[in-house]
């Protein structure tokens, strides 16, 4: 998979702060996190398609999650072999359901300071934070399915789809969400710069992890 690909995959959280982690009960730093996969930092170097438990700890809770490296890269080389650190971005491929639930909970919490530093903000965008929070409480799982929304060459196309995947040029939320709000979305889409662009996509993308399949 492509480094593109992977990174439309699924939408990470930068936390404001690295949290302590262990990969294979090894010290690590989860620098970026989201529903589908995380960022860390770690020693010595470790191949694509590797697999490993990832944990760290969220309100006093243990979180496990099975991982494959996507991809990886050494960030600080040296003749000492035990000193090498790499950046790995990693998939979720197996959890328990506490875990997917606590993950959860943890990048909504971030999301929320997020969107209250915005409110603190006096020139902030008031109207599209409201939106962004409606959709973030969202996670009703009354319907199936999703709508896909891609601003392409200056208008909207949108289609229904069965998966969530996030696109590079809009964003996927379930089928449920209000005409309106979603409306009030699109224009905020199209007034946000690239960083808010993004907070759209990953609060969607929390949005659509309730959804019955």
């Amino acid at each position: 998979m492509a480094l593109d690909d992977d990174r439309r995959q699924f939408q990470r959280l930068k936390l404001p702060r690295p949290i302590l982690a262990a990969i294979d009960g090894e010290s690590a730093l989860l620098l970026d996190v989201g529903v589908a996969g995380a960022f860390v930092e770690h020693h010595g170097k470790i191949e694509p398609g590797t697999h490993f438990t990832l944990s760290f700890r969220w309100q006093g809770e243990e979180l496990d999650f099975m991982c494959e490296v996507a991809r990886s890269k050494v960030v600080r080389p040296s003749v000492d072999a035990g000193s090498i650190v790499s950046h790995s971005g990693v998939r979720f491929v197996d959890a328990s359901m506490q875990s997917k639930q606590k993950l959860q909970e943890m990048m909504t919490t971030f999301v929320r300071r997020l969107l209250d530093a915005q409110r603190a903000n006096a020139s902030g965008d008031h109207q599209s934070e409201a939106v962004l929070s409606a959709i973030g409480d969202a996670r009703r799982g009354r319907s199936r399915g999703y709508l896909r929304y891609r601003l392409q060459d200056n208008a909207w196309r949108h289609e229904a789809t069965t998966s969530p995947r996030q696109p590079s040029d809009g964003f996927t939320v379930p089928a449920f969400e209000d005409d309106d709000d979603i409306t009030k979305l699109c224009e905020a889409y199209e007034r946000a710069d690239e960083e808010g662009r993004n907070l759209i996509r990953l609060v969607a993308e929390l949005s659509t992890s309730e959804v019955k399949k």
